[in-house]
């Protein structure tokens, strides 16, 4: 039987890219999807465009061949093959490509956020992802499509936090991560397991766009060590609680947790052992 993921790096993209554009204001659905990211308006060079070319060509094959995939009801020696959808990158005009341009100029500035800001996003305003702008040619001419954070035209419009959310597939997601996490052997036992399943479920909320698609192609992985440190810290802070709560039963004469109790005992047993160990060193050297 075919293994089958329950997510995938492709389909979490996918979410995050339609979250990160319900902030946005839009020109038009034609550049609603980026075809590459680059840093700044000046990087938008032949090699840029190329790339740009590559990549919508490869996107354009892996929605064509899905689809062809899921309307295929005939052999499975005759289904639909990736090498018959491929697209050439010289089949794209000029007009068709979008530039992601990381920006900050639309972001308002907000002194004093930051006693030492150690770059440009300290000194605007608190954001939930990085800013950004859509650019695209018009008669040989770069011009914005689409822009993050913003309501209305680029002219008339103002910059925004709330318009926008994640998708409810993207939030499903997140609650699926957290449950397929939170059931692997070395969590699973914990009687406070679901405080760490609320906790990550928090911190994926506030970090989840957060994901920088120019650094990685792997969302998985971002999300799950951030799952990762929410149930340790979860952890940590429940063994300190659970080693004050000991220390005051100590005080007061009775028994403290099993936990302790077990662990007093091996460090006993293991000072026994290491005693034992010196005493025959010493004779033998008698």
């Amino acid at each position: 039987m075919a293994k089958t993921n329950y997510l995938n790096n492709k389909d979490i993209l996918l979410e995050i890219h339609k979250s990160k554009m319900s902030f946005c204001w839009v020109k038009s659905q034609n550049h609603y999807d980026f075809d590459i990211i680059v840093n700044h308006t000046d990087e938008i060079d032949n090699q840029a465009i190329e790339t740009a070319r590559i990549n919508k060509a490869q996107k354009l094959k892996e929605v064509n061949y899905k689809s062809a995939v899921a309307e295929y009801d005939g052999p499975a020696n005759k289904k639909p093959r990736q090498k018959e959808f491929i697209v050439d990158p010289d089949s794209f005009a000029l007009e068709e490509l979008t530039f992601r341009v990381m920006d900050f100029d639309h972001i308002p500035d907000e002194p004093g956020r930051k006693n030492n800001p150690k770059n440009i996003a300290e000194t605007k305003a608190k954001l939930n992802f990085l800013p950004f702008k859509h650019y695209a040619y018009k008669d040989d001419e770069l011009i914005e499509v689409a822009r993050s954070h913003w309501s209305g035209g680029p002219k008339s419009g103002k910059f925004d936090l709330t318009k926008g959310t994640i998708t409810p597939k993207l939030g499903h997601m997140f609650l699926k991560l957290v449950e397929r996490y939170s059931q692997r052997a070395n969590w699973r036992g914990y009687t406070y397991v679901d405080e760490m399943r609320g906790q990550a479920l928090v911190q994926l909320a506030q970090i989840g766009l957060q994901f920088n698609e120019a650094k990685s192609d792997n969302p998985f992985a971002y999300y799950t060590a951030a799952i990762t440190n929410s149930f340790t810290r979860v952890l940590n802070i429940e063994k300190r609680n659970q080693n004050i709560r000991d220390d005051l039963l100590i005080e007061a004469g009775q028994l403290p947790s099993f936990t302790r109790q077990i662990k007093h005992e091996e460090e006993v047993k293991a000072q026994r052992e290491l005693a034992k160990q010196e005493n025959t060193n010493l004779d033998e050297s008698i």
